[in-house]
């Protein structure tokens, strides 16, 4: 009698030392950085004396640089050695937390001190973004991705989901300032196993050499591609009106329902606990036609503006969960889509266009969705852009009359590395 065959690991990504090192380094950042988020948001309305506008402000500076110079990031990100980007730009992450740590602690933090650090974090951003997702996709084998995918999804939103919970004791029990000093171990945590990882594992694309118009050709490629384009703009206007949660949620809870500090970052935890459901979702059809992805917006839309409803704190919260899911859903099927036929000698220059979209276009409107929180009530700004993220994913699928072909029905060249980008 034949002896039955072992069951595949669930995880096969975890019997690698290097990816376990990865992962425990990507958990302890995205926790130290929501707890940063939560302290830095606390901050900013302590010194500003719970003025939302100051805050879509402080949001808008942190991601300005990435609206300005995201494409450029991509460049360099396609240049250089994504793994010594990472260890520079995570040890001057490092540092730019230590320093309102130690504000904080001498009294001596500032409004505008919190401006300059929050521009700083974006210069940074530019090409550790980028660089982040060109690692993990050089890492890992091509049939490998999608459960990386749904892994890197899973840890990252577990982070988004302890940090904000973390956030809240920490800050009422001691104040801001350790919180800030708890992202900077953080960083020190993926230096670590950045250091420990072995540099010759992995299929690490060739630099690409320097030359004149490298941005235009990036963008080029994109117009090129009319489904690239059409998720690209879609992520964009969802990402500016609709994913507004660091000013419209913290704005919902302390001024509409007046919860306490403790309360504070339990909207994010929501959210992310939401977005948990939506990776394990998502990891289970990550290709998606055009209307499917616009599916996952509108879904989207319509929570976010059934949230602004809500009469009470409790029921608001428990409705996070669904949004953070549907959020999820339709970020991961963007990225899947954006990495479809893509080589990996434009990967930096694409994942740069996608984080322009999603991260690059908030300050475009987090200091008006700020002014419209603080005028017309934070229920009108969440409302409003829920409203425009339906109406912009309707749009979006009647441009795609009919689905494309699916991409395992297409042959792949031998020798290139096409995959879905985490």
């Amino acid at each position: 009698m034949l002896a039955p065959l072992p069951r595949p690991h669930r995880w096969p990504l975890l019997r690698s030392p290097d990816f376990r090192l990865f992962a425990v380094g990507q958990t302890a950042s995205n926790t130290g950085t929501w707890i940063q988020k939560v302290a830095q948001d606390w901050l900013a309305l302590q010194l500003s004396h719970g003025n939302g506008t100051i805050l879509g402000i402080t949001t808008a500076l942190q991601f300005l640089p990435l609206l300005l110079l995201g494409p450029y990031g991509g460049v360099l990100v396609d240049r250089h050695s994504t793994r010594r980007i990472l260890l520079a730009s995570q040890a001057v992450m490092a540092a730019l937390a230590l320093i309102p740590a130690l504000l904080v602690a001498t009294g001596t933090a500032r409004l505008n001190t919190l401006y300059v650090l929050a521009l700083a974090l974006g210069l940074t951003m530019v090409v550790e973004k980028p660089a982040l997702q060109a690692f993990i996709a050089e890492s890992v084998a091509p049939g490998q991705l999608v459960s990386a995918l749904a892994f890197n999804s899973a840890v990252l939103n577990i982070g988004r989901m302890a940090g904000p919970a973390l956030a809240g004791p920490l800050i009422v029990l001691f104040g801001p300032g350790p919180a800030f000093l708890a992202n900077t171990l953080s960083y020190l945590t993926v230096i670590t196993c950045l250091l420990r990882m072995d540099p010759r594992a992995g299929c690490p694309a060739p630099p690409l050499p320097r030359a004149k118009r490298q941005v235009r050709e990036g963008l080029r490629y994109v117009r090129d591609r009319r489904h690239l384009a059409l998720t690209l703009g879609l992520v964009a206007v969802v990402a500016a009106f609709g994913m507004n949660f660091q000013i419209t949620t913290a704005l919902m809870i302390t001024r509409v329902y007046h919860a306490p500090a403790a309360v504070f970052g339990l909207g994010n935890t929501a959210l992310a606990a939401g977005s948990v459901i939506g990776s394990l979702l998502a990891a289970c059809r990550p290709l998606v036609t055009g209307r499917q992805l616009a599916a996952a917006a509108f879904a989207f839309g319509m929570l976010e503006t059934a949230c602004a409803l809500i009469p009470g704190p409790v029921t608001f919260l428990v409705l996070l969960v669904p949004t953070g899911t549907a959020l999820l859903v339709f970020l991961t099927a963007a990225k899947a889509r954006l990495q479809l036929g893509v080589d990996d000698g434009i990967r930096g220059r694409i994942m740069s266009l996608y984080l322009l979209a999603t991260l690059g276009t908030t300050p475009l409107l987090a200091p008006a969705i700020g002014w419209i929180a603080q005028s017309a009530g934070p229920r009108t700004a969440l409302a409003l852009g829920g409203a425009v993220s339906a109406a912009a994913a309707i749009t979006t699928g009647l441009l795609h009359p009919r689905p494309p072909t699916p991409p395992e029905a297409s042959p792949q060249p031998s020798g290139t590395h096409q995959s879905h980008v985490i």
